[in-house]
């Protein structure tokens, strides 16, 4: 009692959805008086943790034999899990984990992205890759199978009274806060969720992340300590899945008009990373790690020039 902890959740609200019929699922909704399913998504869980059947990449150790609940044979395994994935498409910490290594090195990326998540040191060099896009995505040329969610992002750097980096490892420490309005298909706002991130880059290369879900109030209060050399920065985003790898293409409204997809390393055996890259988006170029391309960064981007 009273040390820092993690709750892990066998499951969560949304899996329900993917067990169900649209209509007795938003009569569900309304029963529970939810007026946005953001609420249950991303208003609920700091991150979700997605570890995909083994009836999907390592087919040869799908078995019934050692659990008397599971009845699914591998082609429903693998159906139902998409649903069950699908069902998350939007949250903005969705982690998918593959079966491209096996179920020990699973196991360790599970637990080295839950150190990243709350702060600690990792031996995780790298989640994302991002790429730069020619043009935002025409919503038209998504193939019908592929699911997404819509959002509209406001963020705000907030003022550091001491910037003074009180650790010697600590190259650079900032705060922000966002607001994540959800939309639906027709445009229309459904529902807002708020939350506060703090950073640290360290003189090692790696960047602690601290995350966490707060009101409206207490985004409003913090507002208030905005840091006025920065623009409010303003996105549009697309969040989405596509061969079992999570996608998000951040369109910058304000004050750039620039376009970027973070894309979820896809880790392999051999420790190298790839990103089975979406055929009907419009990629420019990969952005890399160079000091020439923290233009691309929504820190820099909020500069006020």
């Amino acid at each position: 009692r009273g040390n820092p902890a993690v709750l892990l959740c066998d499951r969560g609200l949304m899996d329900g959805s993917a067990y169900m019929k649209d209509e007795d699922w938003n009569k569900l909704m309304q029963k529970r008086e939810i007026g946005c399913v953001s609420e249950l998504r991303e208003g609920r869980y700091n991150a979700v943790f997605h570890l995909v059947t083994a009836a999907e990449g390592a087919e040869e150790y799908y078995t019934l034999e050692n659990n008397a609940v599971r009845t699914e044979s591998p082609e429903l395994a693998r159906s139902l899990d998409s649903m069950t994935l699908n069902a998350w498409v939007g949250h903005p910490s969705l982690k998918i984990f593959d079966n491209s290594t096996d179920f020990e090195t699973k196991m360790q990326r599970v637990v080295e992205e839950t150190a990243r998540l709350v702060g600690l040191p990792t031996h995780l060099q790298k989640v994302t890759t991002k790429f730069l896009l020619k043009k935002e995505p025409d919503l038209s040329s998504f193939p019908k199978e592929v699911a997404y969610q819509i959002f509209e992002v406001e963020k705000v750097y907030l003022y550091e009274e001491n910037e003074d980096v009180s650790q010697e490892n600590v190259l650079k420490e900032y705060s922000f806060i966002r607001k994540r309005t959800s939309l639906r298909k027709s445009g229309k706002e459904s529902g807002s969720v708020y939350g506060w991130t703090s950073v640290q880059k360290m003189k090692d290369g790696q960047r602690i992340e601290k995350k966490r879900i707060i009101t409206k109030r207490e985004y409003l209060s913090l507002f208030n300590n905005r840091d006025k050399t920065r623009h409010i920065v303003r996105q549009k985003r697309i969040s989405f899945l596509w061969n079992i790898q999570s996608f998000n293409v951040h369109v910058f409204k304000e004050p750039s008009d620039v376009c970027i997809l973070h894309a979820q390393v896809r880790s392999s055996p051999d420790s190298t990373d790839s990103v089975d890259m979406p055929s009907f988006l419009d990629v420019d170029r990969l952005i890399t790690d160079s000091v020439e391309d923290e233009i691309y960064g929504a820190y820099q981007i909020s500069l006020i020039k």
